[in-house]
C-alpha cells in the first residue's frame, strides 16, 4: 500500500514515510492509494477477537508485511494498548434500549486521543530504532522533532506517548487559558527533558496555523526533521478506525439474536477536527455494516452549516446565524473569553475551532466520486487532487468555498449533522445523570448524546445509536458540576474524580510562554531546545 497527497503531488510515499512524514510538502493530507476491502469471511473469523487482535487484522490491510511483519506490528500494538485501563480497551456501555456510549477515555490521559498516541509514539520509535540500527560506526542517529497544537486532548495524549523516548523531542502548543485546568496540569507537569510545553498567547486555530507553516518551510522542516501528532497524521486515522470495528462486534453481542441481523448501528460522534468520525467513514468504506455518521458539533459549527448549505466557510455568511448569543458562563472551566478570530468559547473546548483540518480528506473522496465517469484510476485520482487544491486554496484566500450540490447530495448519503447549544449540553449531562443508567458524561459525549436525541424520532425501530465518548468527565469539572448543581446524589469526588487526578493541580510545571502567534517566535523555542538533525520530517 502506498499514500499520496490529497492536493496532487506525484509522490507515492510507504507507510513509514507517511507516518514520519505527517503533513504533504503541498499542504495536502496523504490517503491511501485505494481503501481495502474486508476478507470475506471477516464476521465470522474476527467476532471473538480482542482489541489487540482486531488492530493487527485491521492495520495488516493498510501496511506491508515487508515494512511491518505480522509479529513486529502485534508487538507494537500490545505495548501499546498495556497502558490502557480497561481490558476491552474501549468498552461498550448500554444506557437504554436503543443508545450506547463507546468509553474512548481509559487511556493513561483519559482521553480518546490515548488510542492513537499511544501507538503512533510507539511507530515513530520503532522506525527510528530500524533506521539507527542500519547506521554505521561513527554516524549520527536519526532524531525526530514532533511539533504538535492541542486544544487540550492531543497534547497530554502525544506526551504520554512520546516522554523519555530516545531521539525524540516533543514541542506541543496550546492556546494560552483556553484550556481546562485538569487539560493544561496533565501537558505541563510532565518534566522530561524531552517534553516542550508552549502556551501561546491565541486560540487553537493560531497554533494549528503555525505548526503548518512550520512544516510547509521546508529548510526548517529538513533541519530539526519534524514529526506531526495532530489527527492530519495518517497512523492516527487509522488506528482509530479498529474501535468501529470492536463496538459493531460487542453490540451484536449484547442484542437479542433475533435483531442482530435486523439492527442498523448510527454512530454519532462529537466533531472538531474531523478525524474520529472520518475513522468511521473509512470503516464503513471498508465494508463495516452501519447507517449514515453523525457529525455533531457545538456553535463552532462549520461542519453543520456545510451539511446544510454546502458552504464550508469560516464564518457563517447568512444572515443570522442561530444561536448567535453569548456563550453559557463557565465554558471551558471558565477560561474561555469571546474572540475576536470567529471562534465561539464553548462548554466543549477541544471542538473550538473554525476549520476541521481531517475535512479535506473526506471532501477528496467526494471530489474522486464526483469525477467524469470514463476516466481511468490515475485520471480520477488527479482530478480529484487538482478540485481540492482548487477548494483549499479558496478557503485560504476567502476563507470560504462552496461545493456543487451533486458533492453535497454524496455527502448527506453518508453523513448528517446538528449543531448543539451549551444549554442544550448542560441539559443532556443533566438528563443522563437523572436517567435510570445514572451515567456521568462530559461535555463532548453530551454534544454527541444530544445530537442522537434529536434524530432519535426519526430513526427506524431497529437503530441502534453509539456515541462517541471522546472524555473523561473529571478532565471538565466545572461544565459538569454546573450542569449537576443542586442534584442531591452527585458527589464529584466520590463520583467522577480518578485517583489519577488528585493533587494534579499543584504538581511541579513546566511550561514555556509565547508571548504571540507568530512562527518565528516559535521557531526560536524549538531551535534552542531542539538539535539540528538531518533531512526527515514528521507531525503529530
Amino acid at each position: 500500500m502506498k499514500y499520496f497527497s490529497t492536493r496532487g503531488a506525484d509522490q507515492r510515499l510507504s507507510f513509514e514515510e507517511t507516518v514520519l512524514a505527517g503533513l504533504a510538502p503541498d499542504g495536502g493530507l496523504y490517503i491511501p492509494e485505494h481503501i481495502p476491502s474486508l476478507p470475506e469471511n471477516w464476521q465470522t473469523a474476527w467476532k471473538d477477537h480482542s482489541f489487540v487482535d482486531l488492530s493487527v487484522e485491521v492495520l495488516s490491510l493498510y501496511i506491508s508485511p515487508e515494512e511491518i511483519s505480522k509479529a513486529e506490528l502485534r508487538a507494537l500494538v500490545e505495548k501499546s494498548y498495556s497502558t490502557f485501563r480497561h481490558p476491552d480497551i474501549t468498552p461498550l456501555k448500554k444506557l437504554n434500549e436503543k443508545t450506547y456510549v463507546l468509553e474512548l477515555f481509559h487511556g493513561p490521559t483519559f482521553a480518546f486521543k490515548d488510542v492513537a498516541l499511544q501507538l503512533l509514539g510507539n511507530l515513530f520509535e520503532f522506525f527510528l530504532q530500524r533506521r539507527n540500527a542500519r547506521k554505521g560506526p561513527g554516524e549520527k542517529p536519526e532524531k525526530l522533532t514532533v511539533v504538535g497544537a492541542t486544544s487540550g486532548d492531543t497534547g497530554s495524549a502525544a506526551i504520554y506517548g512520546l516522554r523519555n523516548k530516545a531521539n525524540i523531542s516533543i514541542f506541543i502548543l496550546h492556546p494560552k487559558g483556553r484550556v481546562s485546568p485538569i487539560q493544561e496540569a496533565q501537558m505541563t507537569t510532565v518534566t522530561d527533558a524531552n517534553v516542550h510545553n508552549l502556551a501561546v498567547h491565541g486560540t487553537f486555530d493560531d497554533c494549528q496555523d503555525i505548526v503548518k507553516s512550520l512544516f510547509a518551510d521546508r529548510e526548517f522542516n529538513s533541519t530539526h526533521r519534524l514529526g506531526a501528532v495532530n489527527s492530519i497524521n495518517w497512523a492516527r486515522i487509522l488506528a482509530q478506525t479498529v474501535y468501529y470495528f470492536l463496538s459493531y462486534f460487542h453490540l451484536r453481542r449484547q442484542l437479542p439474536a433475533a435483531d442482530r441481523d435486523s439492527a442498523e448501528i448510527q454512530y454519532v460522534v462529537p466533531t472538531g477536527n474531523f478525524g474520529d468520525i472520518l475513522a468511521g467513514y473509512y470503516a464503513k468504506r471498508m465494508g463495516l455494516p452501519m447507517g449514515r455518521l453523525g457529525v455533531a458539533t457545538n456553535a463552532n459549527d462549520i461542519l453543520a452549516r456545510f451539511w446544510k448549505s454546502g458552504a464550508y466557510e469560516k464564518v457563517d455568511s447568512s444572515a443570522a446565524a442561530p444561536g448567535a448569543s453569548a456563550p453559557v458562563g463557565g465554558a471551558s472551566d471558565g477560561k474561555q473569553a469571546a474572540d475576536a478570530s470567529g471562534v465561539r468559547e464553548t462548554l466543549s473546548p477541544a471542538m473550538d475551532i473554525l476549520v476541521s483540518s481531517n475535512f479535506e480528506r473526506l471532501l477528496w473522496y467526494l471530489a474522486y466520486e464526483g469525477a467524469a465517469e470514463g476516466r481511468d484510476e490515475v485520471a480520477k485520482q488527479k482530478a480529484a487532487s487538482a478540485t481540492i487544491a482548487d477548494w483549499m486554496g479558496k478557503v485560504k484566500s476567502d476563507g470560504r468555498v462552496k461545493v456543487p450540490v451533486s458533492v453535497l447530495e454524496l455527502a448527506r448519503r453518508d453523513f448528517f449533522a446538528e449543531r448543539v447549544s451549551d444549554e442544550q449540553t448542560l441539559e443532556t449531562i443533566k438528563h443522563y445523570f437523572e436517567s435510570e443508567s445514572h451515567y456521568i458524561t462530559d461535555p463532548h459525549t453530551a454534544v454527541g448524546l444530544c445530537a442522537a436525541l434529536t434524530v432519535a424520532p426519526q430513526n427506524p425501530p431497529q437503530t441502534r445509536q453509539i456515541v462517541l465518548s471522546t472524555a473523561h468527565p473529571a478532565k471538565f469539572s466545572e461544565a459538569v458540576t454546573r450542569a449537576l448543581q443542586g442534584a442531591p446524589t452527585f458527589n464529584f469526588e466520590r463520583d467522577v474524580l480518578p485517583s489519577e487526578f488528585k493533587g494534579l493541580l499543584e504538581r511541579e510545571r513546566r511550561v514555556i510562554d509565547v508571548e504571540a502567534p507568530q512562527v518565528a517566535l516559535v521557531k526560536k523555542v524549538i531551535e534552542k531546545y531542539a538539535e539540528p538533525v538531518g533531512e526527515v520530517g514528521a507531525s503529530v
